[in-house]
């Protein structure tokens, strides 16, 4: 899986005149969780910036993955990584103060389930200590989270129905990552769901990037998912 983040202040950046920055966060979803850890520094070594680190819980999707005591543990043995958790689950305020106290870096949650209080959970993320993210399935419109963009560090454009691995990636789903990048030129954008060799460029392309391009071999194509702007 592949994703991204940029700087951690976009708009100071913007002011300093510096430019923002692809990066590129493996999902773990594929990886071996009997050998998580060394996994996980594996892909740190082979230029990974940051984890993608998803959270199923049986409810918003059918699958269940792991939650916050994997997620504090693999802490203990990646205090300098930076960790983002994407939070398919149907209560996603339930899990800021476990995510918070595993110190996650940044708390992505889908606003499908919590349309009626999704500043509120924002509030309490920030609350929390994480950075903030707004997950949209594909098929919740990009209106849906205009009026909440500026509470949010980052949006996620999910390119595959959240749930599962090794799904088909959306083309479809770009035109939402272009209205974010043409509205919001210094917002950090994720993509995630079928992102590989041959997907990766019209993530690159849509959202004016070709940095995204020169990481691409560093990864094993089982983990590339999710793209980061």
């Amino acid at each position: 899986m592949v994703s991204r983040l940029f700087n951690n202040n976009n708009m100071n950046n913007c002011a300093a005149g510096q430019a923002i920055k692809c990066r590129i966060g493996p999902s773990i979803l594929n990886a071996d969780l009997s050998q998580l850890y060394q996994e996980s520094q594996r892909l740190l070594d082979n230029g990974a910036d940051y984890l993608h680190l998803d959270v199923m819980d049986g409810h918003f999707v059918p699958n269940l993955t792991f939650g916050h005591p994997i997620v504090k543990c693999l802490r203990t043995k990646l205090p300098n990584a930076f960790f983002e958790t994407h939070m398919m689950v149907s209560n996603p305020e339930q899990w800021i103060e476990p995510m918070g106290e595993a110190n996650v870096d940044l708390y992505t949650f889908h606003i499908e389930p919590v349309l009626s209080d999704v500043l509120k959970v924002c509030r309490k993320v920030k609350e929390a200590g994480m950075k903030v993210g707004l997950a949209l399935k594909p098929g919740t419109g990009i209106e849906a989270v205009r009026q909440y963009i500026d509470h949010a560090d980052m949006i996620l454009i999910m390119t595959v129905e959240p749930g599962f691995g090794g799904q088909k990636f959306m083309q479809d789903m770009m035109p939402k990552v272009q209205w974010l990048r043409q509205n919001y030129p210094f917002l950090d954008i994720e993509v995630d769901g079928g992102v590989g060799l041959n997907t990766i460029n019209a993530c690159a392309e849509v959202s004016f990037f070709s940095s995204i391009l020169k990481k691409q071999h560093l990864i094993d194509e089982t983990y590339l998912n999710i793209v980061v702007y």
